[in-house]
């Protein structure tokens, strides 16, 4: 499924996760952060926050739109780049640092939630634990073999995925009971629909 991608509450969170952590965040570490903020969302309300395509690498899930942001990347178009230009600066390749202070009200409460459970229950973790951790989760492991053979090095996943529950012991970013589960699969259905629709 393909979202329209929500670049400014994307830049906002992206700037949200650097003013948790002082004003600076290493990247990869906010990638990861974003993943965990977007699989609660979608598995508690049905949908992700930022509306974006997230595909498995070698260091875990990376939200392709996302990164480009992070990153200052030229692939973006001007009207996301120029947004992203005012609250994110890229001040090295592994680093962003905040800008301004957070748009607050480009999220809605829920948004706000899920970026707030991230950073409490993954934020005390580096960029290499975060990593290391969301290969545990099955929308990633679906991947590994073609991803550790080297035929790929990216496959794009689907957010139908992230409804199934890590192992035990592992944090499921919001749990779900079986009808909830089925409740979430349906709305990613429409979401589905609604964007063909549109598309």
């Amino acid at each position: 499924m393909t979202l329209t991608f929500s670049y400014r509450k994307t830049t906002q969170a992206l700037n949200y996760l650097a003013r948790q952590a002082g004003g600076r965040i290493n990247k990869m570490k906010a990638l990861k952060l974003m993943y965990f903020a977007d699989r609660y969302h979608l598995r508690k309300y049905g949908r992700p926050i930022s509306n974006d395509e997230y595909f498995a690498m070698n260091f875990g899930p990376v939200a392709s739109a996302t990164k480009d942001l992070a990153e200052g990347s030229d692939f973006r178009p001007d009207v996301e780049k120029q947004y992203a230009s005012q609250y994110l600066d890229p001040v090295s390749r592994y680093e962003y640092s905040s800008l301004a202070p957070v748009e607050e009200k480009v999220f809605s409460l829920t948004d706000l939630e899920s970026l707030a459970f991230a950073w409490r229950e993954f934020g005390g973790h580096d960029q290499f634990q975060l990593a290391e951790l969301t290969h545990e989760y099955p929308e990633w492991k679906r991947h590994e073999a073609a991803l550790t053979s080297g035929v790929n090095s990216r496959l794009k996943m689907h957010f139908d995925d992230f409804l199934d529950d890590p192992r035990a012991g592992i944090n499921p970013c919001h749990p779900l009971d079986e009808r909830e589960r089925a409740a979430r699969r349906d709305e990613i259905a429409d979401l589905r629909e609604i964007h063909n629709l549109w598309n």
